[in-house]
């Protein structure tokens, strides 16, 4: 199991070298490299000049990091066609740069828009359909979660999906700050895990409350219609870690490796408190090797 962390905070602060020295720093070997705006980001097509990715190769050989997985977003669901085609050109970009770069592992979400699932669920198939013999013939490994305000909110719909293909290139996220969102709010770890079962490639690892209970979050004016969720870290929120844990252990996760991308991830996740990074980033690591590994 490759233990990384996502660099989204320290992105938005330093620069790519510091960044990764920051990771190898707090004694992470893998990296996650969500959104970069000069890399990939946000809807956006990827970008990564020759002296972007000349500094990040030279702040891997210097720290003997890694990139674990690349994270993508796109709005490959549309909703409308154009936006779409955009999205499935900027995933052939992403998957030739992580060739590039030696990276088998893009994770991404579903995105579109809840308010139209019956349509966006047809434009993520129609994108899926296209691009998976680009993933099967590039060896990428390409793992789904669906994020809150996703056309799909839900965990067992986004396993189904992802299972109805039975493609090794194709596997499950778990976000564990997500998971209110999966299950209505019932945080029910044990069955989301289990549910997701061999296609469970990668876990995201932070703490958020339950969003369904009354005033946890407070919105005005009321109803208003949008998502909101933390990545803080294990213990501050209402997520159940023991039971995700126990069940990983269970389902001997940390041990998983897969025909394509190699073995599973655990990914550090945490976002809410950066001025809590330099604590909590390696109290994290030492908890997921020290629950799932028994160092």
């Amino acid at each position: 199991m490759k233990i990384a962390f996502d660099v989204d905070v320290l992105a938005k602060q330093m620069s790519i070298s510091d960044m990764v020295h920051q990771v190898a720093d707090w004694g992470y070997k893998y990296i996650e490299q969500s959104p970069h705006p000069r890399i990939n980001p946000f809807y956006k097509h990827p970008l990564f000049s020759r002296e972007c990715e000349a500094e990040y190769r030279k702040a891997l050989r210097e720290t003997g990091v890694e990139i674990s997985s690349f994270i993508c977003v796109y709005r490959w669901s549309g909703p409308t066609e154009e936006q779409r085609r955009m999205a499935v050109d900027n995933w052939k970009k992403i998957v030739e740069i992580a060739v590039n770069m030696g990276v088998q592992v893009i994770n991404t979400e579903l995105s579109g828009d809840p308010n139209q699932p019956e349509l966006c669920n047809g434009m993520w198939f129609r994108s899926m359909d296209e691009l998976l013999p680009l993933f099967e013939k590039e060896n990428i490994r390409v793992e789904i979660q669906s994020h809150p305000y996703d056309f799909c909110e839900l965990n067992d719909e986004t396993c189904d999906m992802v299972k109805s293909y039975h493609s090794d290139n194709l596997k499950y996220v778990y976000s564990s700050p997500h998971g209110f969102f999966y299950d209505k709010g019932k945080g029910d770890v044990r069955h989301m895990l289990e549910y997701a079962g061999d296609d469970l490639s990668h876990v995201l690892f932070a703490d958020t409350m339950n969003q369904t209970i009354d005033c946890r979050y407070i919105l005005n004016p009321p109803g208003v219609n949008a998502t909101i969720h933390q990545h803080i870290g294990l213990g501050e929120g209402e997520v159940d870690f023991a039971g995700i844990f126990e069940t990983l252990r269970k389902m001997d996760f940390a041990h998983k490796t897969f025909r394509v991308g190699g073995e599973s991830i655990a990914c550090v996740s945490l976002f809410g408190y950066p001025e809590k990074m330099a604590k909590q980033a390696p109290e994290t690591r030492e908890r997921i090797e020290k629950e799932l590994l028994g160092r």
